[in-house]
């Protein structure tokens, strides 16, 4: 069987030069690979009380979604700025030059709720801190962060382990 990691493609100088993007769509592409994935990725948190899944903008919505639907749970997104309709609240959080904000439904989860977090790539951890300020802001708990890629050299998963959050990462990849 094919490793995860020989089946994600990387992409030299995107979205800028000096960037090597890990691109996870050929991930998704490959049937086997995909299941093997999303199989992975709930693997450790099997057997924990999970009522929702919350997806990261916007790959994790593909693997979220596949995540909840394998664990017979509700899915919830965690979008960018502007892109859900209803009430929200919002958390902005720091990139490489400036600040973006995320946003979540302000009815999306119940307090007490136990929460799984899944992106395709974890880097810095902005966003995921991010998404799990927002999901305790609703009194929910975060049982963990699921990611395909890690991308040890940015100091996420360090990050993250610092909140006191529990960090799963199916593969890593050297460099940015």
């Amino acid at each position: 069987m094919t490793p995860i990691k020989d089946l994600i493609r990387t992409i030299p100088d995107f979205p800028h030069e000096g960037i090597l993007f890990r691109d996870v769509t050929t991930l998704f592409g490959d049937a086997r690979g995909f299941r093997m994935a999303v199989d992975q990725l709930l693997h450790p948190f099997a057997g924990q009380k999970i009522d929702k899944v919350a997806g990261l903008e916007a790959r994790g919505f593909i693997l979220g979604g596949a995540v909840a639907h394998q664990l017979g749970v509700g899915f919830v997104p965690i979008r960018k700025q502007g892109k859900l309709p209803g009430q929200t609240i919002s958390q902005s959080y720091a990139l490489e030059y400036g600040t973006a904000v995320m946003e979540l439904h302000d009815d999306a989860l119940m307090p007490g709720e136990s929460v799984l977090i899944v992106d395709d790539l974890l880097a810095t951890g902005g966003t995921a801190e991010a998404g799990i300020r927002l999901i305790e802001s609703l009194g929910a708990r975060v049982a963990g962060c699921a990611f395909v890629v890690d991308l040890p050299d940015l100091g996420g998963r360090r990050h993250l382990e610092g909140l006191g959050m529990t960090v799963h990462a199916l593969c890593s990849f050297e460099g940015h």
